[in-house]
């Protein structure tokens, strides 16, 4: 642990710290997907159609982009480990709150400030990223996010044996514990972290709109993950409907267990922030994008069949990490003094894309069964690749997936 004269220059980021990063952000994101698998026994429980418990779902991510919004800007001005601190206590009793709802107009509050409250790991993966040394930047993240992708991918297999065995509000309960116990933890290991910029918190709200105007890397990479996460977030807020029907007969601990099949994306976050390093974040994007298309061709082909279902799954959530590692390796190289606030700017935008996913999946669910989902993916798809093709033509005369400058 640093004392309070540690500053970012003279900080060394260490492995057991990087390890530390990336279960934090694991654990405290994992807030956000507890309910994916727990949606058909709240709809039962409330006696709600599902629109309106994808609605629920919904409301959780966008709460997760209005809190980035308006509380990652904090992070240039304000010491990191004091928010990062308080910011798990207010979580604390989001969960509480969930724990105690009995009704779906209270599941919604309670969902929404899940998501406002659980924005601990955008204070991190900055951090990281701040901490880290250029050349190994990709790594970093890399290795960080690999425990955020986890965290999200475990989360369901928790709360979905949690929820079957135990009933759903038990996992918020444990949750909560869980955020005490945290804040206690990082309290010990995460050094302090002053701010890095002397603007007033007006400025840095208005400075973020001005970043997104000046930098064109920053609004392809956030067009592309919103597309990537509405793409993730509309299977995985569907799979547990998908499941319980007459091709699958499968209850929410299923849907929790099909979860540890994505892992094998999380894993290979490391080897993708190696290729970045290596390559160009553009290459990975690129590589990213067709994964996560192929996955969803698999869902609307094969997605009545064990093996096909597992297999989309696992392209699925290799294409997005792989989208999402080299997304921030791009932004985070654009500017020091204003990483969180262009942080701020690809993430609200990210889960903008994430809450879209959740509502959509649902309503394409409903009105135009599991094809309509699918897709619903290949559009999020077909709208990345419009966007790359956009920025490539426009800024080198040509196609390119390695030299289009990322710089500005």
């Amino acid at each position: 642990m640093q004392n309070n004269n540690t500053t970012y220059n003279s900080f060394k980021l260490n492995r057991f710290l990087v390890l530390i990063m990336a279960a934090a952000t694991g654990i405290t994101v994992a807030n956000l997907y507890y309910i994916q698998p727990l949606l058909a026994e709240i709809a039962t429980e409330f006696n709600v159609t599902q629109v309106s418990v994808g609605f629920v779902a919904m409301l959780t991510q966008a709460g997760y982009a209005l809190g980035m919004l308006f509380l990652l800007p904090l992070a240039d001005i304000k010491e990191k480990r004091k928010l990062i601190i308080t910011m798990l206590c207010f979580s604390c009793g989001s969960l509480l709150l969930m724990f105690f709802s009995n009704s779906i107009i209270m599941i919604a509050v309670s969902s929404f400030a899940i998501g406002f409250t659980s924005v601990v790991p955008q204070f991190i993966v900055p951090l990281a990223a701040q901490l880290a040394d250029p050349k190994e930047r990709g790594r970093i993240i890399g290795t960080v996010m690999s425990g955020l992708l986890i965290g999200i991918l475990l989360s369901r297999t928790f709360s979905g044996l949690i929820g079957e065995y135990m009933g759903w509000r038990v996992v918020y309960l444990i949750a909560a514990v869980m955020m005490l116990v945290l804040a206690v933890f990082l309290r010990k290991f995460i050094p302090e972290c002053p701010g890095i910029s002397s603007l007033g918190y007006k400025d840095l709200f208005r400075s973020m709109g001005k970043l997104a105007k000046e930098l064109p890397v920053l609004r392809e990479a956030s067009l592309n993950g919103a597309m990537m996460f509405a793409a993730f977030s509309a299977f995985w807020t569907t799979l547990v409907f998908l499941l319980q029907s007459p091709a699958y007969k499968m209850g929410a601990d299923a849907a929790g267990l099909f979860g540890l099949i994505g892992i094998t994306g999380a894993l290979a976050a490391p080897v993708v922030g190696r290729i970045a390093d290596k390559r160009s974040p553009r290459f990975t994007v690129v590589i990213g994008m067709f994964t996560v298309t192929a996955a969803y061709l698999c869902f609307l082909f094969l997605g009545f069949k064990l093996w096909g279902l597992i297999t989309g799954i696992v392209l699925l959530d290799l294409g997005v990490q792989a989208c999402q590692i080299s997304n921030q390796a791009r932004v985070h190289a654009l500017s020091n003094e204003a990483r969180n606030r262009i942080n701020t700017v690809f993430m609200v935008s990210y889960f903008v894309g994430g809450a879209t996913g959740s509502f959509m999946g649902s309503f394409s669910l409903e009105h135009f069964s599991w094809t309509g989902v699918c897709i619903f993916g290949l559009v999020t798809q077909i709208i990345a690749f419009t966007g790359y093709i956009i920025r490539s033509k426009r800024y080198n005369g040509k196609l390119s997936i390695n030299k289009l400058d990322d710089s500005n």
